[in-house]
């Protein structure tokens, strides 16, 4: 039996943590456990047991059933409610949490794993083999409408339940990226007993097996989890195996920036995300404040896209725009060096990076200008181009609120492609699921994901991916989905590597996105909290946090 499974020292995820003490200006950086050394508080005189922390979220959740939440925000909260069966550490290596040990079959397609015997769900629920069972099941069922935990679980079969503390599940093929996937907060552990009775209501009634109990949700305003006095089986990712030191989490909303983190100035709240770049410098300057950071791993923000819609179906024309927009100048202008440039489908630091990507995009308007002379664009006397009687226009689609100056990003491409003779419409909506996943509505749209393997180009690129969600580009293309299968299987750890590398080097060479930031998770907090620390993919964890009193 194995009591961990490691993924080689190529997956190791970079989580690089730095902690920046304010009034030095120093950062010391480090991969401790996902920990920031300097951040923690066990045992630290003026600090004690108990308390209220309160932490600003930048938006707020979809929902906090981690089976059926698209949003990465909904972690921070569900991180604190549900357990996984695994844990990923940040050099990448995979640990027991719920799991105790298992065992892979020869063909790699089963899995056995026993279970702890000394766990319970929030609601008295115990946790066994049937429990598993049922999560699983739960998350491929369609009528549990799953969310990005239905691309995580693939390519989960079955299982079986051998014992009351060992199951068995079962693969329809052998996947590398399904173990590491387990660790992840969106494949959560929940009590089936509340799942059964609170149905399509149970984000609303989260029941976990978490550090933090669910006390209550008041829409757009906070979320409060408190203690669980019970816990005892905390993963290696933290200090405190234990019950938390604090007695309440209040994650409250504050979408605003500039409110958020004047928040944490006025100690109003005691920690707040993602700090504005503008802010960073004056943290640093604060004897008040800290800065906590970790960088992000997966796939980086990115615009994909449409390729359902003409023109945006033609590679030169993609290819046009790809020439046309200065990605530099809008990272350096919008995040002033605190944020790093993209060149890739993935973010350096997962297995596979090419890094041979950088620098392979510059801006270059007489190339973009002749590309679209080529294809019969041509500009009218208002200087927008255009061909058989249709004006070349490109509906541009982000999200609200303006999440990491998301809106802002849109706002200085379409300036930029204005000289080009592109006339560029920004929809900011609300209402994503229905514009972005139900009617295709888009040209251009943004997205990201927090992944460690990159598996997970496979629900973003392959044409089978279509029928649990629409892939945000559309792209169908035989040879990337034979690549992506070949990826999801391969043992071999070089070459995996060749394989994503030649699909990241396709989508840049037709122009299938563009690339624009990768994303470090940032936390601003009062120098009277200790403790706060980072799962392997940037998500921050509460087990260990104290308030100085």
């Amino acid at each position: 039996m194995n009591r961990s499974v490691s993924w080689t020292k190529y997956v190791a995820l970079a989580l690089a943590l730095v902690m920046v003490l304010s009034g030095c200006g120093a950062a010391s950086g480090g991969k401790t456990s996902g920990t920031a050394a300097a951040s923690q508080g066990g045992g630290q005189a003026g600090t004690a047991e108990g308390g209220n922390l309160t932490f600003a979220l930048a938006t707020s959740p979809d929902t906090l059933d981690p089976h059926r939440s698209g949003l990465a925000v909904a972690v921070r909260a569900i991180r604190t409610i549900y357990d996984n069966l695994v844990v990923q550490l940040p050099d990448g290596s995979i640990k027991p949490w719920l799991a105790k040990e298992w065992s892979v079959s020869g063909d790699g397609k089963s899995y056995t794993f026993k279970l702890r015997e000394d766990v319970k769900f929030h609601d008295g629920t115990p946790f066994n083999a049937e429990a598993v069972k049922y999560n699983l099941d739960r998350v491929i069922d369609p009528a549990t409408k799953a969310a990005n935990a239905l691309a995580l679980i693939r390519p989960y079969s079955s299982s079986e339940v051998i014992d009351e503390y060992t199951i068995k599940v079962n693969l329809a093929v052998p996947s590398q990226a399904f173990l590491g996937n387990l660790s992840q907060a969106l494949l959560g552990i929940v009590s089936p007993t509340a799942a059964k009775k609170y149905g399509d209501q149970l984000g609303k009634n989260p029941v976990g097996t978490g550090p933090f109990t669910f006390v209550k949700w008041d829409e757009n305003a906070d979320i409060v989890v408190a203690k669980n006095k019970d816990y005892s089986w905390g993963p290696d990712t933290v200090e405190n195996k234990g019950a938390p030191y604090i007695d309440t989490i209040t994650f409250k909303i504050v979408p605003e920036e500039a409110t958020r983190i004047g928040s944490v100035q006025s100690k109003q709240v005691l920690a707040a995300e993602t700090v504005p770049p503008q802010n960073i410098a004056a943290l640093k300057s604060d004897a008040n404040q800290q800065l906590l950071q970790a960088n992000t791993v997966g796939l980086p923000y990115t615009l994909f896209f449409n390729l359902r819609k003409a023109p945006w179906d033609d590679v030169k024309v993609r290819q046009a725009l790809q020439s046309a927009v200065d990605v530099e100048s809008i990272v350096k202008t919008l995040y002033l060096g605190n944020y790093e440039r993209a060149w890739s489908a993935l973010s350096p630091g997962i297995l596979g990076y090419d890094k041979a990507l950088e620098g392979s995009i510059t801006p270059d308007i007489n190339r973009a200008n002749q590309l679209l002379d080529e294809q019969g664009w041509v500009k009218g006397a208002d200087g927008i181009r255009a061909k058989d009687g249709k004006k070349l226009t490109l509906k541009y689609v982000d999200g609200s609120p303006n999440r990491e100056k998301r809106n802002d990003i849109a706002a200085i491409i379409q300036q930029q492609l204005k000289p080009l003779g592109i006339a560029v419409e920004v929809v900011i909506t609300k209402d994503v699921a229905t514009v972005i996943y139900q009617n295709w509505d888009y040209d251009l749209y943004g997205n990201s994901q927090v992944n460690s393997d990159p598996n997970a180009l496979y629900a973003f690129y392959h044409t089978s991916a279509e029928g649990e969600r629409p892939t945000l580009s559309g792209l169908s293309d035989p040879k990337i989905d034979q690549l992506l299968e070949q990826g999801a299987v391969e043992k071999d750890t070089a070459k995996r590597v060749e394989i994503y590398s030649q699909i990241q080097k396709y989508l840049i060479e037709q122009a299938v996105i563009l690339p624009i930031y990768v994303f470090p998770y940032t936390v601003a907090a009062s120098k009277d909290v200790q403790g706060i620390t980072f799962d392997s993919l940037g998500y921050p964890l509460f087990n260990d946090v104290r308030i100085q009193q």
